[in-house]
């Protein structure tokens, strides 16, 4: 094989004898093994320690320059002895009865099983001496050797954030606690089976992968648990130099634009009048541009990689690591890759994290790589058929297999009969011995260990939390510094969800000093998103307001406050307006309470301005475009709408009256009072009458206009009141089907199992005991001797008789009296047939038949009494003998 490229760890005796051949060949080796080197010298030195100085001190005399050079390099040479290594006891001890017998015991399928693992691992060995050992076989939590593919349950749990893979690998991410491998390069002693993983909540790399497997192939996925190499920071789950995944999505969806459609009988654009060359030169030169500042940005990043590159590991190339390779074809998965169990994150099979592969396996076998790791694993083939890159354990592989050219001839020519006896001696594999996996629903949505897990990327702190776990309904915090050693705050993004206000995300830049709320649909006056400046939340400063204008009956689509203006857009509205500005003075100072003040001296309006949408149903120069209202001048100016054929607009200005604002006034008018300019030469002037009906119009469309901008500013305050509201008591929105935390179904629940029990008890209660009429007839019913019980059946039986032929002589009387009512009303029918109307003679087949069906209902009753009075006759005899009072002497 060809991995020869990682470097092997030196054993203890290993390191001696590299020490010792780099002093030299005619040196002796030093026979220390796990022992100090004070300890190896000490028996010379205290037995003969006069007689070495003595020839030190006559010997130092006699050196020559070579030797006192040589003895100088030598004593730059320090042989530090290795340690003894102590075989470290599992952190955790587990109790053999808390598991099944799977777990105890093999069957003889897995002792066979594990003898040809056995048998692959020592071939494997002798023949690959410089490869790592493989995993095969390692113990699980009652000591017992298990094969690692049976150690795979593929399960499917209940939860629909689980069926895809991105759900599945977040959860077991977040889920559990990594632990690191003790030592890095080597594999564990230990596997623990997925469900005792979930149980505890955490779990190494290989456990990770293990019980992310399960999840992927019970979800469908053609999952597989990789062992091999990566990278320190992989192994450590250190994403200190990573971009957060929340901003990357970002930065991702930013980079894509969506591409016009072109149809078919679209029509044509107008030619573009300007010169191509002119353009290609411009094309050219910000090409130019473009590039310069690519290049310049390449290598500013390229400077700071350099400087955020991690220092040097001492162990690159040798940390062992796991993680889960998913292949293409199942659910739909176009290109193969890997996903890091630690973080939950995908990566390409080129990924520079993942340094080698040893070997893969699934639920149905084990793979070995064969292929050259030396440059990573960018260049691996993942074709798990291909023989001469993938050598599998089982023949019975699932994959298609790519056989040698002399091979195929020779299978060409074998008998059908012997390939199915070549098929029946294939060894499959047991099934898992693993407990099936569980999670409650509770376990589900704490997600996180104590449901709390925090996570450091690059310049970005994650913070995590469990739905419900706080009241205010936060899940998550992401927090951008702009510094390394995350003290410069930027930006904090927090989300949340069940939020009876709807709040879903709240963005807090420390640098502007804004803050923007986004909120889900259907909050009262259907705001989507709030942004405004931390220092002055209150109403009359800097604000933006989008709401949902499908939901609103104005159609208001954005609003826009400062301290002087408001901005509003609207979309679909009936009256065709878009857009009004209004531009506010300076609020003339009064006396009084401050909240006194500003409700009783609103800020003055100095200009209003409307917009309009063209309306087809209108000549042009009748539509009105733009309608200004100057309140400090009391001018009223129009703009209408373009015609096609022309380049310029009609417009009018008004002077409004002196008595304007007068109410049930007269308004005086003069031709001085109305300007205008007309585009069309040929058009007829309008007369006073209709320009004075229009400057009623616009009055009122000024008074409206004026109430609208006082309702905008109220509908502000209040939108405000009401957040100020919600976040001091901040509530939750409880699913009726969440029964463990919504109050109102609790109560409902338990008074209805309260009513349950009542009706029980009183059920019980009212139960009457057969025997006790015939009971209190006699004078000591506690003793009851033979002719006393003889006594008390006869008239059990006596009564139950009289009372079946009591009810069968009631159903017969009420039979014969139907019976004589029918025959009467027929008898009625045959005299008054020919005088009778059709209403009559309809009421009369309609008692026929009611009666008719009456009859043969008590009919069917009396025979069905007829047939069940003796068997309960009966009944009643054997309950009689059988009842523990009686039994006695019957």
């Amino acid at each position: 094989m060809d991995n020869e490229a990682l470097p092997e760890v030196p054993s203890e005796g290993e390191s001696n004898k590299i020490v010792s051949e780099s002093v030299g060949d005619d040196k002796p080796s030093s026979p220390v093994n796990g022992l100090k080197a004070e300890d190896t010298f000490a028996k010379d030195s205290d037995a003969n320690a006069d007689d070495d100085e003595e020839k030190i001190q006559g010997e130092g005399e006699d050196f020559t320059e070579d030797a006192e050079a040589l003895k100088q390099e030598l004593e730059t040479i320090v042989v530090v002895p290795p340690e003894p290594e102590v075989p470290q006891q599992p952190a955790e001890v587990f109790d053999p009865a808390e598991f099944p017998s799977s777990y105890k015991d093999n069957l003889p399928k897995e002792l066979m099983v594990l003898q040809y693992a056995d048998n692959f691992r020592r071939q494997y060995v002798h023949l690959y001496r410089d490869r790592k050992p493989l995993l095969l076989n390692p113990v699980n939590e009652c000591g017992i050797e298990k094969f690692v593919c049976t150690t795979i349950r593929p399960s499917q749990l209940p939860f629909k954030e689980l069926y895809n893979w991105e759900g599945a690998s977040e959860f077991v991410a977040d889920y559990l606690n990594f632990e690191t491998l003790e030592p890095a390069f080597e594999l564990p002693t230990r596997l623990l089976s997925p469900a005792t993983v979930l149980k505890r909540q955490k779990g190494n790399c290989f456990e990770y992968s293990t019980l992310l497997c399960s999840l992927l192939i019970g979800a469908g996925y053609d999952a597989y648990v990789v062992n091999g190499y990566a990278t320190r920071e992989t192994c450590l789950a250190d994403e200190s130099r990573e971009i957060c995944p929340l901003l990357r999505k970002k930065e991702e969806q930013k980079e894509e634009k969506k591409q016009k459609q072109t149809k078919k009988y679209t029509v044509k654009p107008p030619k573009d009048l300007q010169s191509k060359f002119e353009q290609k030169m411009e094309a050219r030169r910000l090409a130019e541009q473009k590039a310069e500042e690519d290049k310049r940005r390449a290598e500013e990043e390229q400077k700071l990689a350099e400087l955020e590159k991690p220092p040097p590991d001492p162990l690159h190339g040798l940390r062992i690591h796991s993680w889960v390779l998913v292949l293409s074809g199942k659910r739909e998965v176009p290109e193969s890759f890997f996903i890091e169990p630690f973080t939950g994150l995908s990566h390409s099979t080129g990924s520079e994290s993942y340094l080698g592969i040893e070997s893969v396996w699934n639920h149905s076998n084990y793979w070995v790589c064969m292929q050259d790791c030396s440059d990573g694993v960018a260049k691996l083939n993942y074709d798990l058929g291909d023989c001469t890159n993938w050598e599998f354990m089982f023949p019975g592989v699932d994959k298609p297999q790519l056989l040698i050219p002399e091979a195929e001839d020779d299978l060409d020519n074998l008998d059908d009969d012997e390939d199915k006896e070549e098929e029946e001696i294939h060894l499959d594999l047991p099934p898992s011995w693993v407990d099936p996996l569980k999670l409650s629903q509770k376990d589900f949505e704490m997600r996180c260990p104590q449901g709390k897990k925090t996570k450091l990327y690059k310049r970005a702190k994650l913070e995590k939390f469990a739905h419900y776990l706080l009241d205010d309904g936060l899940i998550s915090r992401l927090s951008v510094f702009d510094d390394k050693e995350l003290t410069d705050l930027q930006v904090v993004k927090e989300y949340y969800e069940h939020r009876s206000d709807k709040l879903s995300m709240r963005v807090h830049n420390h640098r502007t000093g804004w803050v923007t709320e986004h909120f889900h649909a259907g909050r009262s006056k259907n705001v989507k998103e709030h942004c405004y400046r931390a220092s002055a939340p209150g109403p009359e400063n800097d604000r933006t307001m989008h709401f949902y204008d499908e939901a609103r009956v104005d159609g208001l689509l954005k609003r826009i406050e400062t301290p002087l203006s408001l901005t509003e857009h609207y979309k679909n509205r009936d009256d065709f307006l878009f857009y009004k500005h209004v531009d506010f003075g300076k609020r003339t100072k009064k006396f009084g309470p401050q909240d006194e003040v500003v409700t009783n001296n609103p800020r003055p309006i100095v200009k209003m301005v409307q917009k309009f949408e063209r309306n087809p149903d209108k000549p042009a120069n009748s539509d009105i475009s733009e309608l200004i209202f100057l309140m400090n001048e009391d001018k009223i100016q129009l703009t209408y709408h373009t015609v096609s054929a022309h380049i310029a607009s009609s417009t009018r200005e008004f002077i409004k009256p002196q008595n304007w604002d007068e109410k049930g006034a007269m308004l005086a008018w003069s031709p001085d009072m109305h300007t205008t300019f007309q585009v069309d030469p040929n058009a007829d002037p309008s007369k006073q009458v209709e320009l004075y009906e229009n400057l009623l119009v616009l009055l009122k469309m000024e008074e409206s206009c004026r109430e609208g901008v006082r309702e905008s500013e109220e509908e502000v305050k209040e939108i405000i009141n009401d957040r100020q509201k919600e976040e001091q008591a901040s509530e939750l929105d409880i699913s009726v089907y969440d029964t463990e935390r919504n109050e109102k179904a609790k109560k409902h629940r338990r008074e209805l199992e309260r009513q349950q029990m009542e009706e029980k008890m009183r059920k019980q209660e009212m139960e009457i005991d057969y025997l006790a009429p015939f009971l209190a007839q006699m004078k000591d019913p506690e003793k009851i001797g033979r002719a006393d019980a003889c006594k008390l059946k006869e008239d059990c039986l006596a009564d139950l008789k009289q009372r079946l032929i009591d009810k069968a002589n009631l159903i017969q009387f009420r039979f014969e009296k139907e019976t004589q009512e029918l025959q009467k009303k027929q008898a009625w029918y045959q005299q008054n047939q020919v005088s009778m109307s059709k209403d009559d003679e309809e009421e009369y087949l309609n008692y026929c038949s009611e009666a008719m069906f009456r009859i043969h209902i008590l009919e069917l009753r009396l025979n069905r009494h007829k047939e069940m009075a003796p068997h309960k006759y009966m009944a009643l005899e054997q309950k009689l003998r059988t009842d523990p009072r009686l039994a006695e002497y019957l």
